[in-house]
């Protein structure tokens, strides 16, 4: 098989960009600017995949959320619309030279006293924050999402949500002789859910694929 396939149609996918409702200005600026000034411009989450992860926030108006991997800042402000009134977002990211970046998108933002920005290691932070989520989202290092489910899933309310992006890996995810550590990570880390009776979870075929799992 390829190394990479497309998971849907690239005019399907212009169609739905195009039928998507476009995003704020703060939004904007962040995508235009992470493009034009970071690296690795694909990890951010952009129009589609925000107004997904924002319209499932404000279906579960969650009064706690945690993501795992912050990159400039988009989703968390996505995410950060379904909070309710007194609602708080943690949201660790590890590359410290984002941080300024990060705290200044976030000073725009009318969801700014929402955030808890979180700099360092997500494996080393998950531990110390002594809440309860309604909505998790995993976007970080692929190798270690199957070590964040395991320190996340007693931390999910029950009728929580958990999210976890590119989970389909460019559908490198299908191949059963696949030898590179993310693609097997990945293998694993959706079977671990698939295989675990405290939740139930389906993968949609949203961009790089999303993951989705409701705990009993």
């Amino acid at each position: 098989m390829p190394s990479t396939i497309d998971i849907i149609n690239p005019l399907i996918e212009k169609y739905i960009e195009d039928h998507t409702t476009e995003p704020d200005t703060l939004l904007d600026k962040i995508d235009r600017e992470t493009h034009l000034e970071v690296l690795k411009p694909r990890m951010l989450s952009g129009k589609v995949q925000g107004v997904f992860l924002q319209l499932f926030s404000q279906m579960i108006q969650p009064k706690r959320i945690l993501e795992v991997g912050t990159y400039t800042g988009y989703s968390a402000l996505c995410l950060a619309k379904g909070l309710v009134e007194d609602g708080v977002l943690y949201t660790i990211e590890v590359n410290e030279e984002l941080k300024e970046r990060i705290v200044n998108y976030f000073a725009e933002s009318d969801s700014k006293e929402k955030i808890k920005l979180l700099i360092g290691r997500a494996d080393e932070i998950i531990p110390t924050i002594d809440e309860t989520f309604d909505l998790v989202f995993i976007d970080a290092d692929k190798e270690s999402y199957s070590l964040y489910y395991d320190l996340i899933i007693d931390k999910i309310a029950e009728g929580g949500y958990l999210f976890a992006d590119n989970v389909l890996w460019s559908g490198k995810v299908i191949s059963d002789t696949a030898k590179d550590k993310k693609t097997k990570a990945l293998q694993g880390f959706n079977a671990k859910v698939k295989n675990d009776p405290r939740v139930t979870c389906s993968i949609l075929p949203l961009r790089d694929g999303i993951l989705i799992a409701r705990k009993s």
